[in-house]
């Protein structure tokens, strides 16, 4: 029997169902298109959140909070992807959720370490790390110690963010005392974090790289070793010749007391405070998950709360708004020394001259000491959320996709590769606000690139891949305000991401130091095309 011929109404019907298919589906978007709308989203965003005077009286920027800019350029990125790219709008939706869910596990992180901040401050965990730091520091090697300390914590917990919200807090508050600006502390500290996270196999993302690029963890680590290692000793160099600044003026002997004195009076201070962090380290060494680890610090300071006599409702309390300063806060708004004086019942005696000077101290600490909770966190995972909204977007519509493939077809040499991984990195980091995205989406997408990579017989060792996307997604996530990393870390040492990014040096010089040696062609590993083995570069 023959093959019945169709009937214009049945074509018409088979047209229109491969066009709604189509509309469905959606296109891919064009290079123009996706130039474009990053262009605009680049524009929205930074319009919004800068704040930018020029020496003629004109003015760029509002100076907001990045949350309402980014939630107008996901707005304006999914009306291009349903009404121009052709995306369903359930399509668009589904996107979005799928890119909240990604750091689903960085939120529970996240409300964890605003409970634990706040039960730590409480039972005075953070202010004894403060109390005894400063006795044993001094404004010359505070940089540097904090560098090392940081770095050494972090290497031990796998966890930048753990060692910001503890370790961090309280190198935070002996920096102040030593008269370090706090922007200054703040990047050493972040340094020394994301150096930490970046060579520890605790790490997510340490582990997350190699997975993606199809090396494995300890080659890994041991690539990274060329380009990390020189880094931080650049850091190191910086952080020694910055603290010579400081070490110029007298140590402000009766500043630190008064920072004594105060958290003495407000907090219970004893070298018990330090078994809550050496609990944290040891779960970490012993390989426990980080929100079991963090979860079993703040119950051991809440335990110590309890202890030392604070009601069980102010402790819960703490947990979930966190700690309000009590003595400090009255000191801070005392009108003269008499009322200070009273305030402290005769323990502490001040004299007329050291007014100003406790009324600073106790400004300073409310500010330091005021923070913590789960709810303290609400903003911090609202920007979160509203950064990853845009990401999934743009994720689902193409938009980032097209100009990488784009920009792979430009690469024709191993400085060429790496560039554009760096470079790739950097900006899924600014466009997509998550540090895990900035290692797998540019990953996936040139991860062919280096299989296919040949010269002179020999190709490229997958952990140079692996390594390049550590170098730049892991360590400038932390430098865009409405990543996940930048607006955590901000939070929890309550200093804005654009006033401690100059001084977050080993973040933006070790993507430098990375094409500087690829460049040069020292630590580029190459393998055999025929063997498994290396024969250069590890």
């Amino acid at each position: 029997m023959g093959k019945r011929s169709e009937t214009g109404a049945e074509k018409s019907r088979k047209q229109k169902g491969w066009i709604c298919m189509e509309l469905e589906k959606g296109r891919k978007p064009s290079f123009g298109e996706a130039l474009l709308v990053l262009v605009i989203d680049a524009l929205i965003i930074s319009y919004g959140v800068l704040d930018i005077h020029f020496e003629s009286g004109a003015t760029f920027g509002l100076a907001l909070s990045a949350h309402v800019p980014l939630f107008i350029a996901a707005v304006f990125t999914a009306v291009v992807g349903v009404f121009s790219i052709g995306k369903k709008w359930r399509d668009v939706e589904e996107g979005m959720i799928n890119g909240i869910t990604v750091a689903l596990q960085a939120v529970l992180i996240l409300f964890t370490i605003g409970g634990l901040i706040g039960a730590w401050i409480q039972s005075g965990v953070v202010p004894t790390l403060i109390y005894y730091g400063l006795n044993l520091l001094s404004p010359q090697y505070f940089l540097l110690a904090s560098l090392l300390i940081c770095s050494i914590v972090s290497l031990s917990t796998g966890s930048s963010w753990s060692t910001s919200g503890t370790v961090g807090i309280a190198l935070m508050g002996i920096g102040a005392g030593l008269g370090v600006p706090a922007p200054v502390t703040a990047g050493f500290v972040i340094s020394g974090a994301y150096f930490g996270d970046k060579m520890s196999p605790l790490s997510d993302t340490t582990n997350l790289a190699p997975a993606v690029a199809g090396s494995d963890l300890f080659s890994h680590i041991r690539a990274m070793v060329w380009t990390t290692g020189p880094s931080l000793l650049i850091v190191a160099g910086i952080a020694v010749y910055m603290g010579g600044s400081y070490s110029g003026a007298e140590l402000d002997s009766s500043r630190i007391s008064v920072i004594q004195q105060m958290m003495s009076a407000e907090f219970s201070i004893s070298k018990i405070g330090f078994l809550p962090p050496l609990l944290v380290l040891l779960l970490a060494a012993l390989k426990v998950p980080a929100i079991p680890g963090i979860v079993a610090g703040m119950l051991l300071a809440v335990g110590m709360s309890l202890f030392h006599g604070v009601g069980l409702a102010d402790v819960l309390g703490a947990l979930h708004s966190g700690y309000t300063p009590g003595l400090i806060n009255q000191v801070a708004e005392s009108a003269d020394i008499g009322a200070v004086n009273e305030l402290f019942k005769g323990a502490v005696v001040f004299q007329q001259g050291n007014f100003e000077t406790v009324k600073e101290v106790a400004s300073m600490l409310n500010d330091l000491l005021a923070r913590g909770g789960l709810t303290g966190m609400l903003e911090t995972v609202a920007l979160i959320l509203v950064a990853l909204v845009l990401g999934g977007i743009m994720e689902t519509c193409g938009f980032l996709e097209v100009l990488l493939e784009r920009l792979m077809t430009k690469v024709k040499s191993v400085f060429g590769l790496v560039g554009a991984v760096l470079s790739s990195c950097v900006f899924t980091n600014m466009f997509l606000g998550d540090q895990y995205l900035a290692l797998v989406m540019p990953g996936r997408m040139f991860r062919p690139a280096f299989e296919d990579f040949r010269k002179d017989g020999k190709g490229l060792d997958m952990k140079l891949l692996s390594r390049s996307l550590e170098d730049s997604g892991t360590l400038t996530s932390v430098l865009v305000p409405w990543n996940t990393c930048g607006a955590y870390n901000s939070g929890v040492l309550g200093v804005p991401t654009l006033s401690y990014l100059p001084y977050a040096f080993l973040n933006y010089l070790n993507p430098l130091v990375a094409l500087l040696m690829t460049r040069l062609g020292i630590g580029v590993p190459w393998v055999d095309k025929d063997k498994a083995g290396e024969v250069a570069g590890d």
